[in-house]
């Protein structure tokens, strides 16, 4: 049953009720005419025995009388059956009322009951003996109470109907949700001016709220659960990106923003096609679409090594990916997963570190490490080529008193550039090593003969004359140079080294700033020590 259906089934019965009223007082003023006709005061009195009229006088009187009670029984007749039908129509509405689902109350202008119905005490827990006269007010929630009075409070005049809801609080302390419509009712005979009181209907609302409750619950948690895989995604450093099953995106986030060069909001629906620009780095050729083989396969699929991301701005990166596809509670893929990271930064990071353990860390110069790698290297390439090796050992005369002197930031900085003027003096091909101390050794591979080491060392003798220059002081520094040449000085790299060192104490000894190919009788004229860890023979050559 409708708002509208029970107010207006109200509306009449009130009229109903009203005329009931008005044909109560018409016909007690009826009855007290028609005994005052018959000359009576009062019903059952009987006439004054002194009173004298003429015939004429009564026979008019009597016919005044007939007259007048004719129609007084007329009226009197109308009444009564008005009377039936008021009674006939209230106890349709009241069997109406009762078959409603919507609880009904009537109150009169200060809100105490004067009329409930049979769902109104099922929904409040009250008899009709204690509903009746119980302002509805009390019934409020006493958390909803103050919100409700306010809204009542707001209610403009000349508003036909108000709607809202709140808790009931049944007998037994429990509490019902409800919908509840309020109407005030006005008498037409003052064309609605004055309000006599107001109809409710309540609706009993208990499941819809339980309902939203759990929506609004579901809903709630599964905010928190989206916001918290946000967190997550954002935070780690590899880039997410998410296509639906149409192969558009669906989310991206923070890492895949920088990468490729859109905005979550920009991307979103876009083809993965044009936000996720991926080549081979050989062929140039576009790449398979990893998203679209993981929803066709629905397995799991990792990018083509060599790579590249072409941002948005052209920017080219090489990456690392996968993606995998997204399944739905029944197991259907709905979409695919692309996870992917910059392998152009773990790269450099790997190079820079292999560098670190091959390299010098004050000049940049190979270190032995790297030295002895492609000493080893070299005399392969000179017994396969019938070439020569010749390693070169460089000291830095009367290094330690320009240290100690000048201090050791004097000191660093004069063998970084002692470090640029040897690598000068040699070929690319060749390699200058920073032994330790201020010792280095030079590397001159695949050479024709022992003359080309001696001109290599003349040329760091005369690059030397000219004096360094550090921080606004000039430094004189020479060179004792020692030199081993493969295969006739050694034929494995622990000889090579061991004689080249040999040599240029050799060289030190002889009065410094000069150089000394190794002679066999050296061996028997220095203690220097020297210790390398052995490696295997080359083959003697044929």
């Amino acid at each position: 049953m409708t708002w509208d259906i029970v107010q207006g089934i109200w509306t009449q019965w009130h009229k109903l009720t009203h005329n009931h009223l008005v044909l109560t007082a018409n016909r007690r003023t009826i009855q007290a005419g028609k005994f005052q006709e018959n000359g009576n005061t009062s019903p059952g009195s009987k006439p004054s025995s002194g009173s004298h009229v003429s015939s004429n006088v009564a026979n008019e009187g009597a016919k005044t009388k007939f007259s007048a009670g004719t129609q007084s029984e007329n009226n009197y007749g109308s009444m009564g059956h008005g009377l039936t039908v008021l009674k006939s129509s209230e106890s349709g509405f009241r069997a109406i009322s009762d078959a409603s689902p919507l609880g009904i109350v009537v109150t009169d202008v200060e809100g105490h009951c004067t009329y409930t119905n049979a769902a109104y005490r099922t929904i409040s827990g009250l008899t009709l003996k204690q509903a009746l006269g119980m302002n509805w007010v009390r019934l409020i929630h006493p958390d909803d109470c103050q919100r409700v009075l306010g809204e009542l409070r707001d209610i403009t005049p000349g508003t036909v109907s108000f709607q809202t809801e709140f808790r009931f609080v049944r007998t037994d302390g429990s509490a019902v949700w409800t919908r509840v419509n309020i109407a005030a009712l006005n008498d037409e005979s003052d064309n609605g001016a004055e309000i006599h009181g107001y109809v409710l209907t309540i609706e009993d609302i208990s499941t819809r709220k339980s309902t939203e409750f759990a929506l609004r619950d579901s809903e709630a948690a599964l905010f928190e659960e989206k916001e918290r895989a946000q967190v997550t995604l954002n935070s780690i450093g590899d880039a997410v990106l998410v296509t639906d099953l149409m192969g558009n995106v669906t989310y991206i986030n923070q890492v895949a923003e920088e990468m490729i060069g859109w905005s979550d909001e920009e991307a979103q629906g876009r083809p993965l096609s044009e936000v996720f620009n991926i080549i081979d780095g050989t062929t140039r050729q576009i790449a398979d679409d990893p998203a679209q083989r993981a929803i066709t396969e629905d397995r799991i699929i990792e990018l083509a090594t060599n790579c590249i991301l072409v941002r948005r701005d052209g920017f080219e990166s090489l990456i690392e990916d996968s993606a995998a596809p997204i399944h739905d509670r029944d197991g259907q893929v709905t979409g695919a997963v692309i996870v992917f990271h910059d392998l152009s930064q773990s790269r450099a990071m790997v190079s820079k570190m292999t560098h670190q353990a091959r390299h010098d860390f004050l000049t940049g110069l190979p270190n032995r490490a790297l030295l002895m790698e492609r000493l080893s290297q070299a005399l392969r390439l000179a017994q396969r080529h019938d070439k020569q090796v010749a390693l070169l050992f460089v000291d830095l005369d009367d290094f330690k008193h320009i240290n100690d002197s000048l201090g050791h930031g004097i000191g660093d900085q004069l063998l970084q550039t002692v470090a640029d003027r040897l690598v000068t003096c040699v070929r690319a091909t060749d390699t200058v090593c920073r032994q330790g101390g201020d010792e280095f050794v030079i590397l001159l591979a695949e050479i024709e003969r022992p003359e080309d080491a001696s001109r290599v060392a003349e040329k760091l003798q005369a690059a030397f004359a000219v004096p360094q220059r550090i921080d606004g002081q000039e430094i004189n520094l020479t060179l004792s140079i020692g030199i081993s040449v493969y295969p006739d000085d050694g034929d494995n790299i622990d000889a090579v080294m061991h004689n080249a060192d040999i040599a240029m104490y050799h060289a030190k000894e002889s009065g410094r700033n000069n150089y000394r190919f190794f002679r066999p009788d050296m061996n028997a004229l220095t203690t220097r020590p020297f210790a390398n860890a052995k490696v295997p023979l080359l083959p003697k050559r044929g």
